[in-house]
């Protein structure tokens, strides 16, 4: 367990975030070895198939994460107030609603799979491929659902490098079971499905041998499973936004994948590609994010408002200077990447990714702000307007796949997301400044309290 309360901010930052930076490297493996092993060992066709399926996992699997992240929030502002009977009790009250969750989600997402993929326009040679695949993605919701809830839940008291052991042996199980299942038990995109899902439950079990082993703030028995009715509204009011927030985010991307669909193939597979290369790149970013949401969490449930103040300014300086260097190695070194997904002979590939990176690479920097508005007030208990942000980021990628695609063709497609995150951060900026004003109030009033 780490305290993120005391100590000098930057430095507490940039040791959170690297494990987490790492771990979501490995996260981000999970999906791009399927890639690898489908694209070099199946064909462009169905790496396609796999690709034009990522937009419904991150539409299922993306809510499971942000429901898990939001509970975690509550967990931590516990732990930082350092009230250990609250701790305990939100672990149990998550992994309640996180039950809960995963029964409806897991029905849901397997009876309207197969119209879902229709609606999206998936290409007729593509669709049954593509459905194998994602079945099988969505049958072991409950794994990634359990690993999610319990990495975020360790990382809620300040250890960010646990978690990251347990993805990486995971990750190791996914290569091998890939191999395995496609080259020699010759299951096709299904295999790489199943690779996922059995790794995933590993890291689980980790995790909770971990947590029983390690953690006893985190070890809980039947007396913490009581139904107390507020104390469900209080995570439900921090997780569900959260939850439809990723939902929100990611119908814009099935609204999109559906304009794509129309494209072709080439034009699914480039997208598919540089999309992952462009999850990589955005990493750190996103990891100094999810960093600032248990960093302002703990600070403040100890009331340590001063310290939130200066934890974000520091942070927005490391991440731009991120995002900037990200952009550069995108836009000169992606087209290197790409080659692991694809052969060079397919050319037409390669130059619309090169596309997809130069108008994205160019725009990272207003991506670095909004993970650290977005996830500074989530932490500070604020969802409504981080919600509010992810249904613009919906319309301005809903405008990019229905005007400007039709217009402009992958070039339209390829704006969707910076224009997402100018929508985005557009919203929260208000907010942002509002709550950092009532800090700095909070803060002075706390110091004058302290001088009388």
């Amino acid at each position: 367990m780490k305290e993120l309360t005391h100590g000098n901010p930057a430095k507490l930052i940039i040791l959170f975030a690297l494990p987490l930076f790492v771990g979501n490297v490995f996260q981000q493996f999970y999906s791009m070895v399927d890639m690898v092993v489908v694209g070099q060992t199946l064909g462009k066709e169905a790496l396609a198939a796999v690709g034009a399926t990522s937009s419904v996992s991150f539409l299922i699997i993306g809510f499971a994460q942000g429901l898990t992240a939001g509970l975690s929030i509550i967990t931590a502002q516990r732990f930082g107030a350092k009230d250990a009977q609250g701790v305990r009790k939100s672990f149990a009250t998550s992994i309640l609603i996180s039950l809960g969750v995963t029964i409806v989600l897991t029905t849901v997402s397997l009876v309207f799979l197969r119209p879902l993929l229709l609606l999206m326009q998936t290409p007729p040679e593509l669709l049954d491929q593509a459905q194998e695949f994602i079945s099988v993605i969505l049958g072991g919701i409950f794994a990634a659902m359990s690993f999610n809830l319990l990495s975020n839940m360790v990382r809620a008291l300040g250890d960010s490098r646990t978690p990251l052991f347990f993805l990486a042996f995971a990750v190791v199980v996914n290569v091998v079971l890939d191999l395995i299942f496609i080259t020699r038990f010759h299951m096709g995109v299904a295999g790489a499905g199943y690779a996922t899902v059995i790794a995933q439950i590993l890291a689980s079990l980790m995790c909770l041998w971990f947590i029983q082993r390690k953690i006893p703030l985190l070890q809980i028995s039947r007396k913490n499973f009581v139904f107390e009715k507020n104390d469900f509204r209080i995570h439900l009011n921090a997780a569900l936004p959260m939850g439809f927030q990723s939902s929100i985010i990611a119908i814009g991307a099935v609204i999109l994948q559906a304009a794509l669909n129309t494209l072709g193939t080439d034009v699914v597979a480039a997208q598919t590609t540089a999309n992952r290369i462009d999850q990589f790149a955005i990493l750190p970013m996103m990891s100094f994010g999810i960093t600032m949401a248990t960093f302002t969490a703990q600070n403040l449930g100890a009331k340590e408002y001063g310290r939130i103040l200066k934890g974000v300014k520091q942070c927005l300086v490391m991440s731009g200077a991120f995002s900037i260097f990200a952009g550069i190695l995108v836009i000169t070194c992606g087209h290197y990447f790409v080659a692991l997904f694809v052969n060079r002979s397919e050319t037409q590939v390669f130059e619309l990714a090169q596309v997809y990176f130069n108008i994205n690479g160019s725009l990272y920097w207003i991506l670095a702000i909004l993970f650290i508005l977005r996830y500074t007030l989530q932490g500070l208990g604020q969802a409504t307007i981080p919600t509010i942000a992810g249904i613009m980021e919906l319309v301005m990628r809903s405008f990019a796949a229905i005007i400007l695609t039709n217009a402009f063709g992958f070039i339209g497609a390829a704006f969707a997301s910076p224009l997402a995150w100018i929508g985005s951060t557009a919203v929260l900026l208000a907010s942002y400044f509002k709550a950092m004003h009532h800090l700095k109030q909070l803060d002075q009033a706390q110091q004058l309290k302290s001088e009388a």
